[in-house]
Formats: structure tokens, C-alpha cells, sequence
């Protein structure tokens, strides 16, 4: 039987996520010939072994390096069998069955990510997409909220919204047109390639589309590195998509940014 989908994985020691996020996957793909590529990160946690001797029908790219979110997921589109891409956290659990993203996928060619409601641990929303970066929204990373109330609140009145961006979380998408813009950019080692995918694919002409209906659970946290590389990625972002004033004023605004939080702690 083809491969209709191909669900690529980057891990990083997330070996006690693999069951519930799997059996997820096994309840919301019946009927649709799919596959699991997990590419690992060099994880000292035993995650290889742990694939290998539980879901051996799991394609298991075992890396001696650690990659990077980007270039691990490129490595797995490179070994996909499926002409779809589900790119998906390690963390997560699908609560809905995936066929209506499929086919909000491809009922539009001018579609060319699909991503679905993102909830925490305990099932409250969380916001999963954005606006794209500009050089003053970059002096405080919740300017990039999207301002429609229903992206505030999570209290949505339609199945499907255009957005700008989308969480690499969750990302639904053909494989040509993952190819087509190469893939994510590996100039990024983690957080913001996500955003930087999605701007590549707007300017081939598609678009980013949120499915409001269908929903999954991110084990998301907070730690203050993770403030540091999203600052960081915002600046390769914006060396790449602004013109070179705009590359300056978005380095004074992301400085601003890391001097209040450094104050406050945070970084």
C-alpha cells in the first residue's frame, strides 16, 4: 500500500512522550496508509533503544549529532514516502482525527499549511499561530499575537482562519511544496523556523490556514533559554526578510527586548 502520509518526529530525550503520541496517532490516522519517521538528535535517554524495541515499525533515523529542530526535520522529509508531511512535536497528543486537515489541505492549491488548535496539559487553549515579524514588533515578542479576539480568547466562530504564521508543533503540508521552498532554513538551530517556513511559503504564493475544529495537546513550558534563542531567531529572521534599515531598527528593538528581560529576570 502508498504512503499517504508521512508523520516526521524530531526528538530530543523525549522518550516518555513516545507512547501517548503514537497511540494518539494510531486512533485519529485509521483508514489513511501512514508512516512515523523519527529522526533523533543524539538523546542520551534511551530513546533509540526504546523505538527500536517497541515500535520497531517506527523508521528510526538515529543521528550522531544533535541537528537542530530545522535540519532534523529536513532530514526526515528527505527519507518521506508520503506526497503529505505531518511535522509534529514529540510532546504531543492528537485529540481529533486528521482527515478534515487533509482535505482542507488540498481543497484550496493555494493552501500550504494546515495547523489545528493547540491546547495545554489540562486542555485550555493556547495560541499556536501569529503575525509575521516587523522590525517594531520585535521590541516585545506579544506584539506578534494576532489580534482577533478569537485568538485571544480560543472562543472561535468559524472552522478555518487565514494566518500568517503557524507553530512548527503542528504543521500540516504537501511535500512538493516543502521542497519547493527548501524545507526549513538550518540557519536556525531552534525557534523561529517555524515563522521563517511560513513566510517562504507566502511568498510562493500559498497561504497558512488554521483549523479551529480540530485540536491537539502541547506539553509546552517555559524556561529562560528558550527566551534567549526565540530573541536570537527573530534577529536571523529579520536579517533574512527586512531590508537592511529594517534589519537595524529590528536589532535595536530585539536588544530593548533582551535588556527588559534580563532586568526583569527572565532571561
Amino acid at each position: 500500500m502508498d504512503i499517504e502520509l508521512s508523520v516526521i518526529i524530531v526528538n530530543y530525550n523525549g522518550v516518555s512522550f513516545f507512547n501517548k503520541c503514537f497511540e494518539s496517532l494510531k486512533d485519529n490516522l485509521s483508514g489513511i496508509s501512514f508512516e512515523i519517521i523519527v529522526v533523533d538528535n543524539n538523546s542520551t535517554d534511551h530513546s533509540c533503544d526504546f523505538l527500536r524495541t517497541h515500535f520497531p515499525e517506527v523508521n528510526l533515523i538515529a543521528s550522531k549529532d544533535n541537528l537542530g529542530f530545522g535540519r532534523g526535520n529536513n532530514l526526515g522529509v528527505e527519507n518521506a514516502q508520503g506526497e503529505t508531511i505531518l511535522l509534529l512535536n514529540n510532546d504531543t497528543i492528537i485529540q481529533d482525527h486528521l482527515l478534515p486537515a487533509i482535505r482542507t489541505l488540498y481543497k484550496d492549491d493555494k493552501t500550504g499549511i494546515v495547523a489545528i488548535n493547540m491546547l495545554n496539559a489540562n486542555k485550555k487553549y493556547i495560541s499556536a499561530i501569529g503575525r509575521f515579524p516587523s522590525p517594531f514588533r520585535l521590541l516585545k515578542i506579544s506584539f506578534l499575537n494576532d489580534k482577533r479576539l478569537e485568538f485571544k480568547t480560543g472562543d472561535f466562530g468559524s472552522d478555518l482562519y487565514d494566518v500568517d504564521w503557524v507553530s512548527g508543533a503542528f504543521m500540516l503540508i504537501r511535500k512538493a511544496d516543502y521542497e519547493a521552498v527548501n524545507g526549513f532554513d538550518v540557519d536556525y538551530f531552534m525557534y523561529v523556523e517555524d515563522v521563517d517556513l511560513c513566510k517562504k511559503i507566502k511568498n510562493i504564493g500559498k497561504k497558512c490556514v488554521f483549523q479551529a475544529n480540530l485540536s491537539y495537546i502541547h506539553f509546552v513550558g517555559f524556561n529562560k533559554s528558550r527566551e534567549n534563542l526565540l530573541l536570537n531567531g527573530h534577529e536571523i529572521y529579520a536579517s533574512k526578510h527586512f531590508s537592511k534599515s529594517g534589519y537595524i531598527i529590528a536589532k535595536k528593538m530585539i536588544s530593548t527586548n533582551k535588556f527588559v528581560k534580563r532586568i526583569k529576570g527572565t532571561i
